[in-house]
């Protein structure tokens, strides 16, 4: 008997549809980020958690984001015609100086529409991160920790030293104040606040401040976010 020529051929999507799926899945797992979300617009999620990990490995109890995995992702959000917009979503202590504001440099220069969240926490080098975005939210209950940059292992007590701290800390306030409303003067006012942490120089805004201070755009959480890329998204045409 002959076959027909589409006899059958109606399992093979449901098939590939089924290992799509399962790879979506996958990738969610290893990366803790959605390739596309399945709305009416296609917008890649990408989490920053934990600590940033840097140069350096961090320990295995702790949890991580590693910036070498992150940076494959952003190229291919920005190179990617399915992928409309990107939201990421921040809770994070901070990390490795440079590796966080490479990541902050990144996705500030993606030219989709993009959204961040700060949940939690956005603390340290993930203020970067936080204002780097088109568009930032944070929720009420999240805080940030604005402090001055600090270097754990040996350090030269030599005027080479003191001066590259100076120099990056020059860069991250220059970084927050192009892709935010505050200042650079408030923010190292900000940060060299003495007498709010213990045994610590800086100061914790918490949701509210950090809009009021002009650090965060706006109070929200995950549905203004993604009103705000839906709406830019149809903008474009």
């Amino acid at each position: 008997m002959n076959q027909e020529p589409n006899e059958g051929w109606s399992e093979n999507p449901t098939d590939a549809q089924v290992e799509q799926e399962k790879l979506e899945q996958e990738y969610m797992m290893d990366t803790g980020s959605v390739i596309r979300t399945k709305g009416k617009h296609a917008i890649h999620c990408l989490t920053v958690v934990g600590l940033i990990e840097g140069h350096t490995s961090a320990g295995q109890t702790q949890k991580v984001t590693k910036y070498e995995h992150v940076i494959p992702q952003l190229v291919a959000i920005e190179e990617d015609p399915d992928i409309e917009a990107l939201l990421v979503i921040l809770n994070t202590v901070g990390g490795d100086v440079e590796a966080g504001l490479a990541l902050a440099e990144l996705i500030s220069g993606i030219t989709k529409p993009s959204a961040t969240l700060v949940l939690g926490g956005g603390h340290s080098i993930g203020i970067p991160l936080a204002v780097s975005g088109k568009r930032s939210f944070i929720v009420p209950t999240a805080t940030m920790t604005v402090h001055p940059v600090r270097h754990s292992g040996m350090v030269l007590g030599v005027p080479q030293t003191m001066r590259y701290f100076e120099q990056m800390q020059e860069r991250i306030t220059g970084f927050v104040e192009r892709h935010s409303a505050i200042s650079e003067e408030r923010f190292v006012e900000l940060m060299m606040h003495t007498g709010e942490l213990v045994m610590d120089v800086g100061t914790v805004l918490t949701g509210e401040q950090a809009v009021k201070e002009g650090l965060i755009d706006q109070m929200g959480s995950l549905g203004e976010a993604l009103q705000y890329l839906y709406q830019q998204i149809e903008s474009r045409g």
